[in-house]
């Protein structure tokens, strides 16, 4: 029996262009993604945030998802996350309580606390660098409009979202994990700079965990990468696209649309922002990456697996995919 037998799989998909593909074609694909992930079986289908950045076209995470849910069926929907700084919690709440209301059952409400990352993105924005430090006010002030008690804005009503019930998820980064805790939601969580740190806040993070209307137990999302191909080094060349991108993006501060497979000339520099980012990725043959992903599952006891794989060609990507609902055995409970 796989390793993964029984994990539930979803997908982030951040809307990454492509060379030669114009940015409405790159929103369309991710449409499409998703709904070849639902026959897939997969769980849940998030699209992102990002404002202003080149490569990425993901910039308004609640109209994507209602493109998104719109398309699909079964799978469940939502972002990856919403950056609440950049928001009114009253607008958040609205926005999901139409998709709530059009889509009931199948909307996620992922929410993260990053901001625009230069000072332009910030200002145009209309928020300030230390906006983050005001999430956890944000965030409950986000629920109340939900179950109808925030006292913020007295007599201020979502509609519609007041009594709908839109699950809330917090992206975490390190020690956001205790936030999660705090307010007793289920968290998503990429892998920190070592496993040993990964797995200290996760304990803490269950061990914390106070039950809430929300969640009854904690629940951990893993979000990771994994690419999957007939032999270790196809499916290493599945990430290179991406490896390429983020080092030419921390090298010239641009990050560029995914290109094919290719020699490169690389500066001492680029070349070591390159391997960085291939550092701890999980890649391989269905066996290898069974085994990488199914122990990383095992050793954290995380409840799902939350992929965030990105690479030039798209068929390779679904194949990718494929192969890993095959390990969880997702595609059998597909009608």
């Amino acid at each position: 029996m796989s390793a993964l037998t029984g994990v539930p799989l979803s997908v982030l998909d951040r809307s990454r262009t492509r060379v030669g593909e114009s940015e409405a074609e790159t929103l369309r694909q991710t449409v499409a993604l998703a709904q070849q992930v639902e026959e897939l079986g997969y769980k849940r289908f998030w699209v992102s945030e990002h404002h202003s950045v080149p490569g990425v076209v993901g910039s308004a995470p609640t109209v994507l998802a209602a493109a998104v849910a719109a398309s699909t069926s079964r799978i469940r929907v939502g972002t990856g996350g919403v950056m609440l700084p950049n928001h009114r919690p009253l607008v958040v709440a609205e926005q999901f309580g139409v998709l709530e209301s059009l889509f009931p059952g199948r909307i996620d409400m992922g929410l993260g606390r990053s901001v625009g990352f230069t000072n332009g993105i910030r200002r145009a924005l209309g928020v300030e660098k230390d906006a983050a430090e005001d999430f956890a006010v944000q965030v409950r002030e986000l629920l109340g409009y939900f179950d109808g008690t925030q006292q913020s804005h007295p007599q201020v009503h979502a509609r519609p979202g007041e009594g709908l019930r839109v699950p809330p998820f917090i992206l975490a980064v390190g020690e956001g994990a205790l936030l999660a805790a705090s307010l007793g939601l289920p968290l998503v969580i990429a892998g920190v700079k070592a496993e040993s740190d990964l797995l200290q806040l996760l304990d803490r993070y269950r061990t914390e965990f106070q039950p809430s209307t929300w969640a009854p137990r904690p629940y951990v999302v893993l979000a990771t990468s994994a690419a999957v191909a007939a032999t270790t080094e196809a499916a290493r060349r599945l990430l290179l696209p991406e490896a390429w991108s983020s080092a030419y993006s921390r090298t010239r501060g641009v990050f560029p649309p995914l290109e094919p497979v290719q020699q490169r000339d690389m500066t001492e520099k680029e070349h070591g922002f390159f391997e960085q980012s291939l550092r701890g990725q999980i890649y391989g043959t269905p066996e290898e990456v069974d085994a990488a992903l199914g122990g990383l599952v095992r050793r954290t006891a995380a409840d799902e697996v939350l992929l965030t794989t990105s690479t030039y060609d798209r068929s390779d990507l679904l194949a990718s995919y494929a192969a890993l609902a095959e390990l969880a055995g997702t595609r059998s409970t597909v009608s």
